[in-house]
């Protein structure tokens, strides 16, 4: 069964004749797939049946908990607890990793919500769910009359106490029947589907997580001849959006632009990218459980990266698994690089994330048009600063978040260079915004440090020094954005201080390609180790 490529684009995504394999058949109705990080196991819903499965690869499926409150869409928080959709309470419960279950909302406005059915969790820790009305009716829930009278979108904001109620964050009378719902990566829109009108609307996520500005971004996702609904959606790193629909499931670039058909043997519910490199797609399809594999990953959600994650446990598997977006090898990029470093001494070396802020290298970003997204892209940037960080906290380096950081409005900032002009022209990097914030997968963990600057170098208006000395670290693992500016005029006063200075090039990136080579290549060769990803996550596992 061949998929189906509707622009050439779709091919950087998926290969055409990929196939679809069959893991579990004989299933009432499947749904909620979810890839747990640890486990190296995907478990999933069946409604109809009651019951939660596993899925483990090399072993297949085994029955876990029943009945399971007729459990429909399922996440894991920062924590790895289960937040499951229950349609026999009409309720968002909470399930601990040692089983463990509490209500988290169950009404609104003193009224029973009418029955949650798929569910994401914001960065920050909110909850958001939408509330349609199929686990009210006989099949797929139990049958009952509803009390809300409306189906909307909800929240459970930072701190929620459980047992507290919903808060509503969409429009009440908008939606016929709210279904999948997804963040973009840098979780500033949502998509939110509509089973019974059969369209996709994009929203702006206010910082309050209300849903503004909506409007329709894909619409007439039905067919006579095939089946197939809007219900499971979710985005993949690049910010395209997959939704079930005839025929399997439907994909489209940000701006709403059908992409293709991965097309699939039976009627599609949802699905979830999972696998140590997050690069199989896992979809539920009514009776029977699939697989696929895929050219790109799932959007960073914080569940695959845990707090509670033991570093011992993931880094070689980290390591052992290249990331299916891997950057190029030095010698495709024209670049000089030691392809080995001299042993890292822990103790005495810290590592510094340059300027990774939404504004610097994120889609929708001030600095967006200059191309750095795409060079971030290119380089696989967030994944490996991410990689390394972990394993540098799991060695008991010192990890420090240098971040230009703006008041409102720029006050006497000095206009007598471009990119300080800039950033007042773009009011880019203002505190309290969206832009001055940490690429999604590059926020500061327990331990890490954070030193605000208002310059290219982070040495010279920051804390970044007394850090340095009073740690008693005179070794700079040095990455981030951008190569030529930031990263590299930090690397040349720091070789002038007398510190060894490492660069892994491809966890910098810049606005393009030659800048970065002009810069590795040459000025970054006289003050710095210029390595790669590979070379420094070896030297630090050694």
């Amino acid at each position: 069964m061949a998929h189906v490529a509707t622009d050439d684009r779709f091919a950087r995504l998926i290969d055409e004749y990929e196939p679809v394999r069959q893991l579990g058949t004989g299933f009432t109705f499947t749904e909620g797939p979810l890839w747990h990080p640890r486990d190296g196991a995907l478990i999933f819903s069946d409604m109809p049946a009651d019951v939660r499965r596993r899925y483990t690869p090399g072993q297949g499926v085994a029955e876990i908990q029943k009945p399971s409150m007729m459990g429909n869409g399922m996440t894991y928080d920062a924590d790895l607890n289960l937040l499951v959709c229950e349609h026999a309470t009409s309720a968002v419960a909470r399930i601990g990793p040692q089983g463990g279950r509490e209500l988290l909302a169950s009404h609104f406005e003193g009224r029973e919500l009418n029955s949650p059915n798929d569910i994401v969790v914001r960065r920050d820790g909110a909850v958001f769910f939408t509330d349609p009305t199929f686990g009210r009716m006989a099949h797929f829930g139990v049958p009952r009359p509803t009390q809300m009278g409306f189906q909307g979108v909800y929240m459970l904001p930072p701190g929620h106490v459980p047992g507290a109620e919903a808060v509503l964050v969409s429009d009440r009378y908008m939606f016929s029947q709210p279904n999948g719902l997804c963040f973009s990566p840098c979780e500033r829109w949502m998509w939110v589907n509509d089973t019974e009108q059969a369209n996709i609307r994009m929203f702006d996520v206010g910082p309050d997580g209300m849903l503004r500005n909506g409007r329709i971004f894909a619409s007439g996702i039905k067919e006579s001849g095939r089946p197939g609904v809007p219900d499971g959606m979710k985005a993949d790193r690049d910010g395209n959006l997959y939704v079930t629909a005839p025929g399997g499931i439907w994909v489209y670039d940000f701006h709403g632009l059908k992409l293709g058909e991965i097309r699939v043997p039976e009627l599609v519910a949802n699905f979830h990218w999972g696998d140590p490199d997050w690069g199989t797609l896992y979809i539920c399809a009514t009776s029977s459980l699939y697989s696929v594999r895929t050219r790109t990953q799932g959007r960073s959600e914080a569940f695959m990266t845990p707090r509670a994650q033991s570093a011992q446990r993931t880094a070689p598997a980290r390591a052992a698994a290249p990331s299916a977006s891997a950057s190029a090898s030095a010698s495709d990029k024209g670049l000089t690089l030691a392809d080995r470093i001299e042993r890292i001494d822990p103790a005495r070396t810290a590592m510094i994330l340059q300027d990774l802020q939404n504004d610097v290298i994120i889609d929708g970003g001030a600095f967006a048009a200059s191309g750095s997204p795409n060079h971030a892209r290119a380089q696989n940037v967030v994944a490996n600063v991410a990689r390394l960080a972990q394993l540098a906290r799991a060695r008991g380096i010192m990890v420090l978040h240098a971040w230009m950081v703006c008041e409102p409005g720029h006050p006497f900032l000095s206009r007598n260079a471009p990119l300080l002009r800039g950033l007042k022209d773009e009011n880019a990097l203002v505190r309290g915004t969206w832009g001055v914030a940490p690429a999604a997968g590059l926020e500061p963990q327990t331990g890490d440090l954070v030193v605000e600057k208002m310059s290219m170098s982070v040495w010279e208006t920051s804390r970044l020094e007394s850090y340095l000395r009073h740690g008693g670290r005179d070794t700079i693992l040095n990455c981030g954005a951008w190569t030529n500016m930031s990263v590299e005029h930090t690397a040349r006063t720091a070789a002038d201080k007398g510190f060894r200075v490492i660069v892994a090039e491809d966890a910098c990136s810049t606005m393009n390609a030659d800048w970065h080579r002009a810069s590795i290549n040459y000025a970054m060769q006289n003050v710095a180790d210029v390595t790669t990803t590979e070379a420094v996550a070896a030297a630090l596992s050694g």
